[in-house]
């Protein structure tokens, strides 16, 4: 009741009132009374909470033990009400008993009504939860693990509009040449690796328990350590990295009985303090992270290549003797204020014990280099300077590059080649520079992070007339 002032006065005044009538026509003379009180208290609790429930109690108790005393004392006698009726009236199957019997049965009445409301209103509530629940679990079921769509729909309170600061371990994963490699498909063959891809790797993060904020693209910005606490998020992001480019084998398998080329990933792990929480308007929110924490997480990821796995220093830390470092390195990225060692991740030890599958390359040393021209990529944007250059040792997917320009390790480089047909010098490749040679100062390893088919074939075929090569070498 929205009166309180007025409806708190009138319920005690009622309740007084009523439990005086019994005492002056006798507690022990009506056992009705008892179902009387539960029913005032019942509503007292039902319409105003415990503590008028606990007056009414108290009013009711009170004026009975008051009663009690004064009886025994002598003061008031007991049933007094009675002594001033009429004979005929207090005769059994007279109208008292009629009175008696009817305000029993209106007592009884009013339960039952006041009970059947409630059961009829926490059905209503059931069904409610239901629905909401099967609304979260459209919403986030796809991108939340189990035990975290489950501590939703308990609490639903997590996800009102707002954040809070929280220690986090942020993943972003991002398809290498996928940008290049979606212009050369079919719209439905662009969708179809997709969903391919995402099926793969959003069962692995929510068996990892991993909370997906976000699919830009083809990144996924995963969260471990929200909006539920976690005792080993650093170690379970880790190893969900591992796991996600171990199934990078399944993916491409798919990838090949469809007839869609293969694609390759790279992924940036961050530990840092940030903001969590259902951030957006009121019409459209979406649970997600903010803060530079995820901004130096996209940084750990831009300097990956396909099949690498990249942690901050705050992983390492924090994540200590149970990482297998492969590699570690300094970079000074634009924006950054200073420059910050990332480290390479091959394994993670128990209780996960997960390693990254063996992807050594071995370059075949080509008899004739492939002329080629190199464009330096400045972030997104597409240098106008064309540096003539050679490919000396070969593979799918690394190379040794001989330019005499000083190229910026861990830089992008747009790749043509040179020397043949118009068509097949038009098709872009694109590479990122991952070693400077100590011994030659033009001599730069590169891993290639997307490739035409075309230019994949003429990479086929050199590799293959290398061979042969050896061969009628070793044979002479």
């Amino acid at each position: 009741p929205k009166a309180v002032w007025l409806t708190y006065p009138a319920f005690i005044t009622m309740t007084v009132h009523a439990s005086w009538f019994v005492c002056r026509s006798g507690y022990a003379t009506i056992p009705v009374s008892y179902l009387m009180l539960f029913v005032y208290v019942f509503i007292g609790q039902l319409l105003f909470g415990y503590r008028v429930a606990l007056v009414v109690f108290i009013c009711w108790v009170g004026t009975l033990a008051a009663h009690m005393v004064l009886e025994g004392m002598g003061v008031i006698e007991y049933a007094f009400l009675l002594e001033g009726l009429e004979e005929k009236v207090r005769e059994p199957g007279g109208l008292w008993d009629m009175a008696q019997m009817m305000n029993g049965f209106i007592a009884v009445l009013i339960c039952l009504l006041i009970c059947g409301y409630i059961i009829d209103r926490w059905r209503f509530r059931e069904r409610q939860v239901m629905d909401m629940s099967e609304l979260l679990k459209k919403m986030f079921g796809r991108y939340l693990s189990t035990e975290v769509m489950n501590s939703l729909i308990a609490n639903p309170a997590a996800l009102e509009l707002g954040g809070e600061r929280r220690s986090v371990t942020i993943l972003m994963s991002d398809l290498r040449g996928f940008t290049a490699l979606s212009e050369r498909l079919e719209p439905e063959q662009v969708v179809r690796l997709l969903n391919s891809y995402f099926e793969v790797m959003v069962e692995v993060i929510l068996k990892h328990d991993g909370t997906i904020s976000e699919i830009i693209g083809d990144a996924l910005l995963v969260v471990f350590g929200a909006p539920q606490d976690m005792e080993d998020q650093t170690l379970s992001c880790v190893a969900c990295a591992l796991e996600m480019q171990n199934a990078m084998t399944e993916v491409n398998r798919q990838n090949r009985a469809m007839g869609i080329p293969e694609i390759e990933m790279g992924i940036g792990v961050n530990e840092a303090e940030v903001v969590v929480g259902n951030i957006g308007s009121s019409k459209r929110s979406n649970y997600t992270v903010v803060g530079r924490g995820v901004n130096m997480v996209q940084r750990i990821e831009s300097y990956s290549v396909g099949g690498q796995v990249l942690v901050s220093d705050s992983v390492k830390s924090k994540a200590g003797a149970s990482l297998r470092i492969d590699g570690k390195r300094e970079v000074f990225p634009k924006g950054a204020e200073a420059p910050f060692t990332i480290y390479e991740v091959g394994g993670v030890g128990a209780p996960y014990n997960i390693t990254l599958l063996d992807q050594e390359v071995h370059l075949h040393g080509l008899a004739r280099p492939i002329p080629a021209l190199c464009t330096p990529l400045d972030g997104k944007q597409v240098g106008r300077e064309r540096i003539p250059c050679s490919l000396t040792r070969l593979s799918l997917k690394s190379a040794d590059l001989v330019c005499q320009a000083d190229l910026e390790l861990y830089s992008n480089l747009k790749l043509n080649l040179a020397g043949v047909s118009e068509e097949l010098a038009g098709r872009d490749f694109y590479a990122k520079v991952l070693k400077h040679s100590s011994e030659d100062a033009t001599l730069f390893r590169i891993r290639f992070t997307s490739l035409p088919s075309e230019v994949d074939g003429s990479f086929q075929a050199a590799i293959l007339q290398s061979r042969r090569e050896d061969v009628s070498v070793e044979s002479e």
